[in-house]
């Protein structure tokens, strides 16, 4: 009897969901029955196809039309079943109609808590520019193109801090296209379109701080939720780039597939004088991912501060550019940033060395002070005889997992961790694999600090260490995202200087004037890293 009941109650269910509303593209074919129905979304806003007194069969169909979109002869319509997707599909003013799908949301492979990025030379413009600005030659670039001043860029992205002070002068305007608001509120709850929003058009600060082109101007356009990025919201949000003649489109997102709709979106795009600029992806893997994998776009690949290809960028035929994406530093929303702060006290001495956060450890906002005990690699032998409880281990990176090494900690009853490195630098790292939070502080100090502290324990010197996770408006994120918009950027300061030139030249000045990388057998590093100032001096010369 309960097995007859549920699968009554299954039959119930799945009946419902196959007749559940469904959001679909309907890309038309007969420019009379858009224009028809684009007048009348124009006149009335969202409105019923059936009986709408519309000169076509789709007057005849079952559905709310929520947008138009004239760019793309294009609606988006709420259909109340798949029986109604099927009229669509046979009305003979339509080209066809795909369903609402969505692509994962966007994040970098590491980041979320800040690490100190590679150093920069401490002249121009100053101590705190990240590594990427120089490393593209932006400075070199903003004579000429005036740094980015009249170019027009929109990301494509999980929303923006409107109000962070790098990014409030530089902010033109915003959409929202998840359906999660009226359209206005493009509040980032990711961080990610933020921080590919300061690496693009960062307002230049008295530290140093600045993106590629400090004076270009940043629509947002907000297509990805916690949910993922759609078909629709992507569409749409091309769409209104066409409309608002936006320079340069930059999309960090993508994956292994594209829709109909997509590629439609970004040919009529570059068709419009739009340059399109996405993230090649982030699983390693020899394929690039889609949008960037599309012909018409300037598909971008990330390498580290040695210049050398980062694991995880995808590479391929299609890869067309290099950029940093690596340890790069830039905008998040306000107070959602991480930095570790570690004072060390060897006897009657202290200082405040380098040092990194790890994800997956108890933040530390008020800071504490507590002893420190050498627990070698901090394998459970490590702690044997050990009196660590309540107090902080010393253990040196290496043979096990980090998250292995706090666990053991924890388990031998202490309350924190400073890990060592055992190679010169320092390391961002995860401490657990579910993004859930271990009862530890942990923080990372270069190895020859560390070394000098297992040096003191030994001769019996007493050692303490005061740390602390502060809250910025700025974080160090890595992945092929990162690197995307430092291209983005370049894109503007080449449409600062020269308005007249299509995408396919942008495309050809980005990838002639690059620096050469390799070895390249597979096109790991497409034509190479992208170079400002040559790419902008080349630009300059195309009458």
């Amino acid at each position: 009897m309960k097995l007859n009941v549920f699968s009554l109650i299954l039959s119930v269910l799945l009946a419902t969901s196959a007749q559940a509303s469904q959001r679909v593209i309907v890309i038309m074919k007969d420019q009379q029955s858009f224009k028809a129905a684009h007048m009348a979304f124009r006149t009335n806003g969202a409105y019923a196809l059936k009986g709408s007194g519309i000169k076509s069969s789709l007057a005849t169909v079952d559905g709310q039309v929520e947008a138009s979109l004239e760019n793309l002869n294009t609606l988006i319509v709420n259909a109340k079943n798949d029986s109604e997707i099927s009229k669509l599909q046979a009305d003979p003013s339509v080209a066809y109609v795909e369903k609402e799908v969505f692509h994962e949301a966007p994040r970098p492979v590491a980041g979320w808590l800040a690490a100190p990025a590679p150093t920069t030379p401490k002249q121009v413009p100053g101590a705190k520019t990240p590594w990427g600005i120089l490393a593209v030659k932006a400075p070199q670039a903003w004579a000429v193109s005036k740094q980015g001043a009249g170019a027009r860029v929109l990301v494509l992205d999980t929303g923006i801090d409107a109000n962070h002070p790098s990014l409030k002068a530089n902010y033109e305007q915003g959409k929202d296209f998840t359906g999660a608001s009226s359209g206005a509120d493009v509040t980032d709850l990711v961080g990610h379109g933020s921080h590919c929003s300061g690496t693009i058009a960062g307002v230049m600060d008295s530290s140093g701080f600045t993106g590629v082109a400090p004076k270009a101007k940043i629509l947002m356009g907000r297509v990805c939720a916690e949910n993922g990025c759609s078909n629709v919201a992507i569409a749409s949000g091309i769409n209104w780039g066409i409309s608002q003649k936006v320079d340069v489109i930059s999309m960090s997102l993508g994956g292994a597939w594209s829709t109909p709709a997509e590629r439609d979106a970004v040919a009529k795009a570059d068709k419009a004088g739009v340059t399109v600029v996405a993230a090649s992806g982030n699983d390693g893997s020899n394929k690039v991912s889609y949008p960037a994998a599309l012909p018409s776009v300037i598909a971008v690949g990330a390498v580290d501060n040695n210049l050398k290809k980062a694991d995880f960028s995808q590479y391929g035929k299609e890869l067309a550019i290099v950029a940093p994406g690596v340890d790069v530093i830039s905008t998040v929303p306000q107070g959602t940033g991480r930095e570790s702060s570690v004072t060390l006290f060897v006897g009657q001495k202290s200082a405040k060395v380098n040092s990194a956060t790890f994800q997956g450890a108890r933040e530390v906002l008020n800071g504490e002070t507590n002893v420190l005990v050498d627990c070698g690699l901090g394998k459970p032998e490590d702690f044997t005889g050990k009196d660590v409880k309540g107090k902080y281990a010393l253990i040196s990176r290496g043979e096990i997992a980090f998250g292995d090494k706090i666990k053991n900690a924890i388990a031998a009853g202490a309350t924190g961790a400073v890990i060592y490195n055992n190679a010169p630098g320092l390391l961002q790292g995860s401490l657990t694999a579910d993004g859930s939070t271990l009862p530890a502080a942990v923080f990372m100090i270069e190895q020859t600090v560390g070394q000098q502290l297992v040096a003191a324990l030994k001769a019996k010197t007493p050692v303490k260490a005061t740390v602390q996770t502060v809250a910025t408006d700025y974080a160090s994120f890595q992945g092929t995202s990162m690197a995307t918009p430092h291209v983005a950027g370049v894109v503007a300061l080449i449409k600062a200087t020269n308005k007249t030139l299509t995408g396919a030249q942008v495309k050809e000045i980005l990838k002639k004037t690059a620096t050469a990388l390799g070895p390249n057998s597979n096109n790991e590093y497409g034509a190479g890293m992208v170079n400002a100032e040559a790419a902008v001096n080349a630009a300059a010369q195309v009458k």
